[in-house]
């Protein structure tokens, strides 16, 4: 008898988290502005609903720095709260 795979909640709460991430990211750009030379966008869950955004420019990973950076508060759907500095569109 073939033993049944169970689904790791683990991996579940990870896709969620990734989710949420991108959906972070992708609303600290459309208020920030798309900077000339963006290289990424880093958003990294630190507990529950907080966030931390970088902002990464450069034209390749040696020569990127970080342009802005941003402590986020998140609901349960990604959508931004609050943020430390405020999020200001700059570009």
């Amino acid at each position: 008898m073939a033993a049944k795979q169970q689904a790791d909640p683990s991996a579940t709460s990870r896709e969620v988290s990734r989710s949420h991430c991108d959906v972070i990211g992708r609303q600290v750009l459309q208020i920030l502005g798309q900077p000339d030379a963006l290289y990424s966008i880093a958003v990294r869950q630190l507990w529950e609903d907080r966030y931390r955004v970088n902002v990464f420019v450069g034209l390749d990973a040696a020569a990127s720095k970080v342009a802005h950076s941003y402590f986020v508060i998140a609901d349960a759907d990604g959508n931004i709260i609050a943020s430390s500095p405020v999020i200001a569109r700059t570009y």
